[in-house]
């Protein structure tokens, strides 16, 4: 009977150990389950935050490129990149966390965002800056053209500036010329491409002037293109040593009144670029104008 009795308890000790060792071993297994989870989440921001670290270098970089320009956007880019600087500083100091992760990553897409903006101001900037550089390339090109065309052009107008009285000269403006295509009606649409134009048409005004001396006036009109070609006549006249190739005349019965002129320059195959327009009274340059076919 005795041994009956220690048999059960022993049993029954068996079974509470066993129990234990069940427990213990879920246990153990749970804690090893959620540090490996916590090391790969650990693993994971630290992943997030090199690659964040990394977009905001990028950020830096494409700030600094853009500061080397020195363009006139340079204070503000400064600026900018500076903030990109500050908050690389802070996020390698951060918390590893996920809020803390979170909100530098929401920074970082609010500086790249004003990058892009300030980028595309940059460029737009660059174009300007390029059409200003190319306005004057192409300023120096006639003016040089003009040297080769009218020699000392500078020089005359100074010897008859000695010899006439301003009131009397005869001022022209409003130069303004247009592109047409003509069409077989004989209607005219304006256009700015150059494949399509047939035909220019250049206007001035001559101004009212009491004093001027009335009577027949011819002034000739020079139009050349964006490879420094002469258009229209081609006609060459000389005024003393100075020589000048004009494009037409253009003829004026003036009565001291303000006049209109309206002449047109009929052609094919006219190239893109600028052109220059310049009318000349005699060897005088009178006024002068550009404009543009694409």
């Amino acid at each position: 009977m005795e041994n009956q009795n220690s048999h059960s308890k022993l049993k029954a000790i068996i079974g509470i150990l066993a129990v234990l060792l069940i427990v213990s071993l879920i246990y153990i297994f749970k804690l090893t389950t959620d540090a490996k989870e916590q090391d790969k989440t650990i693993v994971e921001i630290k992943s997030e935050k090199e690659s964040v670290l990394k977009d905001l270098s990028d950020l830096k970089n494409t700030y600094d490129a853009a500061i080397a320009e020195n363009t006139s956007m340079s204070d503000d880019l400064i600026a900018e990149r500076d903030k990109v600087v500050k908050l690389m500083e802070e996020l390698k100091s951060a918390k590893g966390d996920n809020a803390s992760l979170m909100k530098y990553k929401n920074q970082y897409k609010a500086l790249e965002q004003k990058m892009r903006n300030l980028m595309e101001e940059v460029a737009v900037l660059k174009i300007k800056n390029q059409e200003l550089t190319t306005n004057l390339d192409s300023t120096n090109v006639i003016l040089e053209d003009s040297k080769k065309y009218n020699q000392v052009l500078v020089g005359q107008n100074e010897e008859l500036a000695k010899t006439v009285e301003k009131g009397s000269k005869l001022t022209v403006t409003n130069l303004k010329t247009a592109s047409y295509k003509v069409r077989s009606s004989g209607k005219e649409i304006a256009t700015d491409k150059a494949s399509r134009t047939d035909m220019l048409k250049v206007n001035f005004t001559i101004a009212e002037n009491k004093i001027a001396k009335s009577g027949d006036k011819t002034y000739y009109v020079q139009v050349i293109d964006s490879k420094n070609n002469v258009l229209g006549d081609k006609a060459t006249i000389s005024f003393g040593d100075t020589s000048l190739i004009y494009s037409f005349t253009a003829s004026v019965k003036y009565e001291n009144k303000t006049v209109e002129v309206s002449q047109q320059l009929p052609g094919k195959d006219f190239a893109k670029g600028t052109y220059f327009v310049n009318v000349f009274d005699k060897a005088e340059l009178v006024s002068k104008s550009s404009f543009s076919l694409r």
